[in-house]
C-alpha cells in the first residue's frame, strides 16, 4: 500500500475516535447569547476560527512589510 494512504488512514481513524469520545454537549455562552454544541463541534469551530485569523494576520503583515520596502526603495 502507499505510504500516503496509510498516513490518511490514520489521521481518518484518530478523527473518528476523537469525535465519538467528545460527544458530550457543552453549553457556550458569550455576552448576551448561550448555544448548546458537542465537544467535538466546538474545538472544530475554535480550531477554524484560528486558522483563519492566523492568515488574516499573516496577509496584514506580509502587506504591511511589501509596503515598507516599497517605500524604503523610493
Amino acid at each position: 500500500m502507499n505510504v500516503r494512504l496509510i498516513l490518511i488512514l490514520i489521521l481518518v481513524s484518530v478523527v473518528v475516535m476523537f469525535i465519538v469520545q467528545n460527544v458530550a454537549a457543552v453549553e457556550v455562552t458569550f455576552l448576551l447569547w448561550s448555544i448548546s454544541m458537542s465537544r467535538s463541534l466546538l474545538i472544530f469551530f475554535t480550531l477554524i476560527i484560528g486558522f483563519v485569523i492566523g492568515w488574516f494576520l499573516h496577509s496584514y503583515l506580509s502587506y504591511r512589510k511589501s509596503k515598507n520596502e516599497l517605500a524604503d526603495d523610493a
